[in-house]
């Protein structure tokens, strides 16, 4: 039979041992305390998304538009600027006449068939 290591280092692996040990149960009591801190946040997100699907599907979108809308707190002015300008340009092309316009009904006949054949 091999020979058992020092008393030394044996004390200092059950000292590794029990250290992990200690580090595993304070993991677990942290874990259990904000189990029970974050329980009736999500039981309230739980209940928000319900409220958030009985909606209609627009305000449904009007809500969502809002949601994605407040993930970008960060709003680039030259940005904005140019998006405005483009509007703009746009919104005056089509009073004057330069931008034609395409009635809803023939747009939709032209992508139809494209949309049902996947193509």
């Amino acid at each position: 039979m091999g020979r058992s290591p020092p008393l030394g280092q044996r004390h200092d692996a059950i000292e590794s041992v029990q250290g992990k040990i200690e580090k595993i149960n304070r993991n677990q009591e942290e874990y259990k305390r904000a189990k029970c801190l974050f329980a009736p946040v999500a039981r309230l997100a739980s209940e928000l998304l319900q409220k958030a699907l009985s909606l209609s599907e627009e305000e449904r979108a009007e809500l969502a538009g809002s949601l994605i809308e407040s993930l970008d707190a960060t709003v680039d002015e030259a940005v904005e600027a140019a998006w405005n300008q483009e509007i703009a340009r746009r919104i005056e092309d089509l009073h004057s006449g330069k931008a034609k316009t395409i009635p809803w009904k023939e747009v939709r006949s032209r992508i139809s068939p494209k949309l049902t054949h996947g193509k």
